[in-house]
């Protein structure tokens, strides 16, 4: 179980942005695997997606499976139907996305995974029953014209890498309904254990058509996409543990920052006017969702 932490803002802002850095660390990797390149270093034959998410899966249960042989972390009955439906959402979401990464600037396609929380919020209303006011849709509606901007219509494959990453931020909304049924039942490290177990059950029979001998750069690679997602896993849980979800959220945007030097320091790509501006618009209509729920969740005074 999580252990209750004393609040404390600044280092959970801290612990958010390191969270940031890593996931977008990922996302880099991926890149890199799904080129064959990483700045002027080959690694090999551009690798299929399913073989990345695979990797990501794997060695992320292998660090999680040694965090929690040290921790000694106390488990309930899991709710397996429940944690198959996460699974399942939360390994096509990120296929999608590492297959996007490919296609266009990575701060495009971390823009775009920024919709996730609008896609939730729209399958909370048939699915949990939630109510939906006017300013959380226009939130929806401005980050949603934000991602057209970055479909950038009339540029094939950019167009389609946006596409890619779109599907994407739909299955990992979907996937947060399923962590919040979760999220009352089961301790954080349990949730994210079982995930990851079955999501590498998972990877490893969808990988079997596609699998190619990784060369040593391209190994090094996966076991790192593995190790930075499970640590920007703990390192938000532990954000979260010290400060209200409202405060710690937006310091993730800050992963669109950090996507966007990756890619210039390792690919010489510059965010253009499309990028800049299309950005812009999902961190507008992100915040004002973040924004309004907190307010949502916030007590009323007398």
């Amino acid at each position: 179980m999580m252990i209750p932490r004393a609040q404390n803002p600044g280092l959970a802002a801290l612990l958010t942005l390191l969270a940031a850095a890593l996931a977008a660390g990922t996302t880099l990797l991926a890149k890199a695997l799904g080129t064959g390149t990483l700045g002027a270093q080959v690694l090999g034959p551009p690798m299929h997606a399913l073989q990345i998410s695979h990797g990501r899966f794997a060695f992320a249960l292998l660090s999680l499976a040694l965090a929690a042989a040290v921790l000694r972390p106390q488990f309930v009955r899991p709710a397996l139907g429940l944690h198959v439906t996460r699974s399942a959402l939360g390994f096509g979401g990120v296929t999608l996305m590492f297959a996007a990464a490919a296609f266009i600037p990575l701060s495009d396609a971390t823009a775009i995974s920024f919709l996730n929380p609008v896609f939730g919020m729209m399958l909370a209303i048939p699915l949990l029953g939630e109510r939906v006011g006017p300013v959380r849709w226009a939130a929806a509606v401005i980050a949603l014209i934000g991602a057209a901007v970055l479909t950038r219509p009339g540029t094939e494959s950019l167009q389609t890498g946006a596409l890619l990453a779109l599907g994407a931020a739909a299955l990992l909304g979907a996937e947060l309904i399923a962590t919040k049924k979760l999220a009352g039942r089961e301790a954080p490290m349990q949730v994210l254990l079982v995930n990851n177990v079955i999501g590498a059950m998972i990877a490893t029979l969808a990988v079997i058509p596609v699998w190619q001998t990784p060369t040593a750069p391209q190994w090094a690679a996966l076991a790192g996409i593995g190790v930075l997602m499970a640590g920007a896993q703990a390192c938000f849980i532990n954000a979260m543990a010290r400060a209200d979800a409202s405060y710690v959220a937006p310091f993730f945007y800050a992963a669109l920052v950090f996507a966007a030097l990756y890619d210039f320091a390792f690919f010489g790509v510059q965010p253009d006017l499309i990028s800049i501006s299309g950005g812009a618009i999902i961190l507008s209509g992100a915040g004002l969702l973040a924004w309004r729920q907190a307010r949502l969740r916030a007590p009323k005074s007398v």
